[in-house]
């Protein structure tokens, strides 16, 4: 059955099946590297190879699902605007719902904002100010974490409103650039590391 298995080039008849090494050669194989962007000398990962690969983007969401059921999550937040197409998935998967959140000026109603440092300025992260409730457990997941910038400011938002970081979860870790330092004494689960 094509939409539950995988190939035989990886000797499994489902996707559970696979050891996280077998998973991350996978997932690898899934993801673009786009050279040069979106400044030289830059190699961007480019997931959208892997949204087109039903095979790959299955084994992401429910590798998520599977690390995450059973353990107290209340809400899946979404990190603008990879983050969206994984979060409302897995949320689904978890039976919770989706947070997203957005860079300034996309979200209507009243919002809760942060601003954090990038290393060629800063930048401001929004959500809707009614999405976390106080004391909600709340599962962070992104595309990639490189520097733990964008992600150690999602996790301030959900805090800020009295929430707490239940985990950060991401497809991609850039290891050489030192993100999980950021997030330091957070649960933290990635599917694929670079060096």
């Amino acid at each position: 059955y094509k939409r539950q298995g995988i190939n035989a080039e990886y000797g499994v008849t489902s996707l559970f099946l696979m050891d996280p090494k077998q998973r991350e050669e996978r997932i690898k194989k899934s993801i673009r590297d786009v050279p040069d962007f979106p400044k030289p000398g830059i190699l961007f990962k480019d997931i959208t190879t892997l949204l087109l690969d039903h095979e790959a983007f299955s084994l992401v969401i429910n590798s998520f699902i599977e690390h995450f059921k059973g353990q107290k999550i209340d809400l899946v937040a979404g990190l603008e605007s990879r983050g969206f197409l994984l979060a409302t998935p897995v949320a689904l998967g978890l039976g919770v719902g989706t947070v997203i959140m957005r860079k300034p000026k996309k979200l209507p109603g009243q919002k809760v904002s942060v601003t954090y440092d990038l290393e060629y300025g800063s930048d401001t992260l929004e959500m809707t100010a009614d999405s976390i409730k106080p004391g909600q457990r709340v599962l962070v997941i992104d595309d990639l974490i490189a520097t733990g910038g964008t992600c150690s400011a999602a996790c301030s938002l959900v805090e800020k409103v009295g929430g707490q970081v239940a985990a950060c979860a991401f497809v991609c870790e850039l290891h050489g650039l030192h993100g999980r330092q950021k997030l330091a004494g957070k649960d933290i689960f990635v599917l694929v590391t670079y060096d």
